[in-house]
Formats: structure tokens, C-alpha cells, sequence
């Protein structure tokens, strides 16, 4: 079996430190299972282990012409007079659950940022920001979601299971789904473990963990839309503490 044109690996052992790590960040869960007395958090997805960490967000897109537009989402909180803040939620900026892969609001966005996949121009960007921040940028580790029932030959994080394939830092921006459809990776993680990211299914931000270098790295860099993370913080969609909840 094949993703991306790599070899899926049967040996997941190189990431087993991110899930015990994960499993062991809420109580209740173990090792391939979410505890369920809670909200997912941070350290549900990426192992509380980093010196910081960052939220990227996955920007909406405008059409104009023939031109696919990155809209952030700071423009389309100020235009719904909502706050933009490092945990906001999409349904809360935009105030409504409709706006969810649904309706849109013409002028400002016509698609909502993509969930579970990172846009490949954005992965471009942030790969290029990692790579600078590892010795194995040749040697990387990366998982893509899968809704098959978990074995010796997945991973799981975050109560997911992960097939796993190894390659360049380039492959970040590959696609692991059949064609026409788009998927990215969801983990990925260098061989000498310098940072994590995770791209969840059914999140609309991408959440690094790594050095605090590299996450200043992140929030001055050109074409990103980041913010600092906490390893506590929700990540739900409903969990925006500051701005109305959605209709």
C-alpha cells in the first residue's frame, strides 16, 4: 500500500512518543482513545512536551475572477464586528453554524477555511519555516487520518488512528487522498522530533508544538495567520470565550 507515493509503514513505533504522550494529556484517556469528560484540548492533539506553541488557521477563500483569494480570519471577524483573539471559532466570527462548509458571505469569503486539511500554499509556507528548525529536514515522519478500525499498523493520536509513510519535509504539501479529492496530512514530525504539527479531520486550524524559536518564527511569518497556543487550550468549535455564541 501506497500514500503519496510512498510506502505506508507497518512499523508506527517512530511516533509512539506522541501517542502515549497525548493519551496521557487528559484524564481518563489511554493510549488509541480520547477521555470523555471534556473538550479535546492542545495536548489531546500534540504532545505537551514543546518549549510553546502555535495555531495557524486555515484562511477562507474570496473568488475573484479567476483567482482563488486567502481571506483572513481577522478580515471576516471585523466584518461580522466580532473580535479576532487566539482561541475565536469560526462559527462564533462568523455567527452562525451555516457558515460551516455551507452558505457564505459574499464580498468577504465564498469558501470556509478547509477542516481536517491544511490549503497546500499554506503548507508550502509553513514547511519552509520548519525546515529551518530541524537537523532531519530529509527525514520526516508523516500520518494521514483513517476511518479503518485500528491495528499494529496505525497510529493513534487523539483518539485517531494514522497511517504512516516516511519522506522529505516536502512532502507536507503532497496529496494523500485519490484523486480529484484533496487531503494533506494530518501529523507530521521530524526524526529528530524538534516539533509536531497535527492538522485534526475535523478542525479548521493547524496546531504546531516546537521550540520557542520556531514559534516566533511562525507569528512573523509572511502568509500565516498564527497565533500562540497553550497545550489547556479548547479546541472545539463551540469554545470561543469571547464572542457570542453562533446561531
Amino acid at each position: 500500500m501506497q500514500l503519496a507515493g510512498h510506502p505506508v509503514a507497518d512499523d508506527v513505533s517512530a511516533g509512539s512518543w506522541i501517542a502515549e504522550a497525548t493519551a496521557g494529556a487528559t484524564p481518563g484517556a489511554t493510549p488509541g482513545a480520547m477521555a470523555s469528560s471534556g473538550p479535546p484540548t492542545v495536548a489531546s492533539l500534540l504532545p505537551p512536551v514543546f518549549a510553546a506553541y502555535a495555531r495557524l488557521l486555515h484562511p477562507a477563500v474570496r473568488y475573484e475572477d479567476d483567482d482563488d483569494v486567502e481571506v483572513p480570519w481577522s478580515a471576516v471577524a471585523a466584518w461580522n464586528d466580532r473580535t479576532a483573539h487566539r482561541l475565536m471559532q469560526w462559527p462564533s466570527i462568523t455567527g452562525s453554524w451555516d457558515y460551516v462548509a455551507e452558505f457564505d458571505q459574499p464580498g468577504v469569503w465564498n469558501d470556509s477555511p478547509a477542516e481536517g486539511h491544511l490549503p497546500v500554499p499554506v503548507a508550502e509556507r509553513l514547511a519552509a519555516v520548519l525546515a529551518r528548525h530541524t537537523t532531519t529536514p530529509d527525514d520526516c515522519w508523516f500520518g494521514v487520518w483513517t476511518d479503518a478500525p485500528p491495528d499494529e499498523g496505525t497510529l493513534q493520536v487523539g483518539g485517531r488512528a494514522h497511517r504512516l509513510v516516511r519522506g522529505p519535509i516536502a512532502l507536507a504539501t503532497a496529496n494523500f487522498a485519490p484523486e480529484p479529492a484533496e487531503q494533506g496530512p494530518n501529523l507530521w514530525f521530524p526524526a529528530d522530533r524538534s516539533w509536531c504539527v497535527v492538522t485534526d479531520i475535523d478542525l479548521m486550524s493547524t496546531y504546531v508544538g516546537g521550540s520557542a524559536g520556531l514559534v516566533r518564527a511562525l507569528l512573523s511569518g509572511e502568509g500565516l495567520e498564527v497565533h500562540p497556543a497553550s497545550p489547556d487550550d479548547l479546541v472545539t468549535p463551540g469554545s470561543d470565550p469571547v464572542n457570542p455564541p453562533p446561531d
